[in-house]
C-alpha cells in the first residue's frame, strides 16, 4: 500500500498568513511514531513558520511554537487538528 493523502489544504488566516495542513495515511508508522499517519500542520506569518506540528522521521510527534520545540502525544487526527487550531488562536492573540 502506498501513502494516501487524507488532507492537503492551505487556509488563509489573514492578509499575510496562512495555515498549511497535510496529513497522509502511510503503510507503516514513521520512525519515532506509533500510528499510521505522517503529518505537517503549520502556520506561516509574513513568510515565517511560527507554529508547526509534525512527526519527522526519528523525532516522532512534536510541535514547534516559535523557537520552542515540544514533544506531542498523538491520540487521534481530530484531537491533533483541534490542538493545532487551539495554538493558532493562541498565536493570534
Amino acid at each position: 500500500m502506498k501513502a494516501h493523502v487524507l488532507l492537503d489544504e492551505r487556509v488563509k488566516q489573514g492578509e499575510h498568513s496562512f495555515a498549511r495542513l497535510r496529513v497522509l495515511r502511510v503503510p507503516g508508522s514513521v520512525r519515532g511514531s506509533t500510528h499510521l499517519f505522517k503529518y505537517s500542520l503549520s502556520l506561516v506569518v509574513d513568510g515565517v513558520c511560527v507554529l508547526r506540528f509534525d512527526n519527522e522521521a526519528g523525532k516522532g510527534d512534536h510541535y514547534h511554537f516559535g523557537a520552542k520545540e515540544v514533544a506531542y502525544r498523538f491520540s487521534t487526527l481530530p484531537v491533533l487538528l483541534d490542538d493545532f487550531w487551539r495554538l493558532v488562536e493562541k498565536w493570534k492573540k
